[in-house]
Order: structure tokens, then C-alpha cells, then sequence
């Protein structure tokens, strides 16, 4: 199969780019940055280019983005060229070559102020069904961009799969105060409980995805770590977490008072991964239990692919108050 990888000099696009290539498939990279990985390079937002890119291509798989870290230093115009009329681009140009099937990364952040809870109420347990509330320019360019994909099916029949991916990156975390109060492996490990997720399980999600697009046709799947958490549990998360944590993993407690860990006191949300697990058949690896069982044996929590990936960071400027600035809408 012959797929159009956008963003592959990014995170996401480069384990793409480096799977696809090792299952034997015909993989294209596109990005604004040269890479190992592009072949491409250039703007999803030049139509030609795009057009150029697209040309003979079964599949397109478009990851490439401006994401949350860059709404402090990019103006909201630039996430409507890129986000909302490059996907557009893409799209148009899938349709008029003939080209079958389009997958989408999208993100969890779509769902945005709706996944704050007031006070006294429960954590906010995050399906597919949740109405998405952007609470800046980088959720409402991703949701549209998603509207647009169903548009597309609808309209001109064009497969398109939406995956609502959690966090995956290795960067450290941008709110301050959590670097402070945790180290941070021990942090992403939390994180693998509600809101985090392996890129080598993205990646597997993204393939199923291109295998199955044609017979679901549309659908928008969140795409987070399997929890051990339950639903019913939404009123003891937002006021005692390791009470919860303990009940369903008991073996963690050792494995962080071993390090010096600690579980955050509550939790506002639980991305809920059961919809794309059931209907794409995708099965998370790295979960927290794996990373409880790999901290056990002193070994390393995260993927191989994870490891290879590594670090690559947002901006080509260092920032000394944090991984990058975080005002902005």
C-alpha cells in the first residue's frame, strides 16, 4: 500500500514512517522539515504541493499539525492555514486523485473545558460522547478539522477514520507545578492511568485504522492507555486517587515508595480508550500495569519505538521558564 505519512519528521510521524517501512509497506513522508523520514518537503498548506504529494497514493495518514505548545508563539490565523485548510487541502486532493482512505490524528485536547469538573463533582470520564469544549485555538482547529473529515465521508464517500490521541510525547510536562512536585518518569507513569499513552500503541492504532477504514467508513476514536479505573470510582478519583489506584494495582504502592513516587491526590478526568478497543480490536501494551511489572524488574516502562523516538521538542528556541510557553488562546 502506497500511504502518505504528513508530519514525518515529527514524533508521531517518524514511528510511523519507521513501522510502515518495516511491514513492508510503501510509505511517503511529507513535512516542512527535511528528515530520514521526508520525502517531501513542504506545506500541507500549498494546494500544488499537496496535489504533487498525493499522487498515486492509497492512503493518507495526516499527522503533521501545529499543536498546543505552539499557540504562545504562532498566531490563531497560521492554526486555521495549517490545521483547518491544509487538512482541507488534503482532503480535496484525496478525493480528486482517487485516493481511498484517510486517517486523521486528532487529539484528546478537542474535548477541552468540558473535561473540568466543578467542585464536589466527579472526575469527568471521557468517551466519544463528550461535547467537545476548545478552550483554545489549537482545539477548535482540530475539531473543525475533524468536522471537515466526517464531511468528507458523508459527502463524497471518502473512508476517514478520526483518532483522539492523548499524550504521547516524552517532553516534560508544561505546567510548572508539576515539575516541581514530581519526578518525571514518575509522573507519565501516573499519567498512563487517565491521559497517556505509548506512541508504539498510536502507531498500532493508526495501522488497524488503515486496515479498517474502508469497512467503518467514519468514526472519531479516543485513543489513550488502557485504565484499570472504572467508571463507578468518578466521585473517590476526585477526592482520593491512590485510594482508588490501590484497589485495582496494589502492586504499585511498593514499586513507588521504592523510588520515592507518589500518585497525584485526585484526578479531573479518565480518558476512556473502550470504543476503539472494541470496534478497531486495538489492545494497548503499555499500560500501567506494564509499567508497575517493568518497574518491578528495574526496567524501563516505555516501548522500544518510544526510546528510538526520543525527545524532539516543539520550537527551535529554549525557553527557560518551562518546555515552552503556555499563555496564549
Amino acid at each position: 500500500m502506497k500511504i502518505l505519512v504528513t508530519g514525518s519528521a515529527g514524533h508521531l510521524g517518524e514511528a510511523l514512517m519507521r513501522t510502515l517501512r518495516a511491514s513492508g509497506d510503501a510509505p511517503l513522508g511529507l513535512d516542512i522539515k527535511p528528515s530520514a523520514f521526508t520525502d517531501y518537503v513542504g506545506s500541507v498548506t500549498d494546494r500544488s504541493f499537496v496535489r504533487k504529494c498525493i499522487a498515486g497514493c492509497d492512503a493518507i495518514i495526516h499527522t503533521a499539525t501545529l499543536h498546543k505548545p505552539h499557540v504562545s508563539t504562532h498566531s490563531r490565523q497560521a492554526f486555521v492555514d495549517t490545521n483547518i485548510t491544509g487538512t482541507l487541502n488534503l482532503l480535496e486532493e484525496a478525493i480528486s486523485q482517487g485516493c481511498g482512505t484517510f486517517i486523521y490524528t486528532s487529539t484528546t485536547s478537542t474535548f477541552g473545558d468540558a473535561m473540568r469538573p466543578a467542585a464536589g463533582e466527579p472526575a469527568v470520564w471521557v468517551t466519544e460522547t463528550l461535547q467537545a469544549k476548545p478552550k483554545n485555538i489549537y482545539g477548535v482547529s482540530k475539531t473543525s478539522a475533524e468536522d471537515l473529515c466526517e464531511l468528507f465521508h458523508r459527502k463524497a464517500g471518502l473512508a476517514c477514520i478520526v483518532l483522539k490521541t492523548s499524550r504521547f510525547f516524552l517532553e516534560e510536562d508544561d505546567a510548572p507545578v508539576q515539575r516541581e512536585n514530581f519526578d518525571d518518569n514518575n509522573l507519565k507513569v501516573n499519567e498512563l492511568l487517565f491521559r497517556r499513552v505509548d506512541i508504539a500503541d498510536v502507531v498500532k492504532a493508526h495501522q488497524l485504522a488503515l486496515r479498517k477504514a474502508e469497512k467503518i467508513g467514519f468514526d472519531r476514536f479516543i485513543i489513550s492507555g488502557m485504565t484499570p479505573l472504572q467508571r463507578s470510582d468518578a466521585y473517590k478519583l476526585a477526592i482520593d486517587a491512590p485510594f482508588v489506584v490501590h484497589k485495582y494495582v496494589p502492586a504499585y504502592l511498593a514499586q513507588y515508595q521504592r523510588r520515592n513516587w507518589k500518585m497525584l491526590p485526585t484526578l479531573d478526568r479518565v480518558y476512556d480508550s473502550t470504543y476503539a478497543q472494541n470496534r478497531l480490536g486495538w489492545t494497548p501494551e503499555f499500560t500501567f500495569e506494564h509499567a508497575i511489572e517493568k518497574l518491578s524488574q528495574d526496567a524501563d516502562y516505555r516501548s522500544p519505538l518510544a526510546r528510538t523516538i526520543g525527545i524532539k521538542g516543539y520550537h527551535d528556541t529554549e525557553f527557560t521558564d518551562g518546555p515552552y510557553p503556555t499563555d496564549g488562546f
